[in-house]
């Protein structure tokens, strides 16, 4: 079936069946590997994309049911040289281990200061409920986020 979808404000045609999973379709047939796959069962949040502005799992939703909804992925949201500024402080507070679980924080993340700038730190660690990091302690992830706050 053929499919199209905006990805990080780019509209993209290919051909896949409409109930393989948006995850699939990111990494495997439009190569944007900053989405991690890890469990598919959309418990970690390492696959968390924003549809539409919300963050989801892209394991669980299957593309064709993404229709017209935009998609952006963590490569849509800053790269080398023009990180942004969560990305930025993650990076200065060394908040970063293995990086499996990171984009999906960072997608949990930017959504959650977009919506609550002054969030607290209480705010932070609820935002990242969604998300399983299996190497690190939390803090210097929720100490980044509250500098951008």
């Amino acid at each position: 079936m053929s499919i199209r979808i905006n990805v990080n404000g780019e509209e993209r045609a290919f051909e896949r069946d409409g109930m393989t999973p948006l995850l699939d379709v990111l990494r495997d047939t439009l190569f944007l590997t900053g989405t991690k796959d890890v469990c598919r069962e959309g418990f970690c949040g390492a696959c968390m994309v924003h549809v539409d502005g919300a963050p989801m799992a892209s394991c669980l939703i299957p593309v064709g049911l993404v229709g017209d909804r935009p998609v952006v992925t963590i490569e849509g949201l800053g790269c080398t040289g023009d990180l942004s500024p969560l990305q930025r402080a993650l990076e200065e507070f060394d908040a970063v281990q293995c990086g499996m679980c990171f984009p999906g924080m960072v997608m949990s993340l930017t959504r959650l200061l977009e919506e609550n700038p002054a969030a607290t730190r209480g705010d932070i660690r609820r935002g990242l409920a969604g998300n399983v990091c299996r190497c690190t302690g939390y803090e210097r992830i929720v100490d980044a986020a509250l500098a951008c706050a």
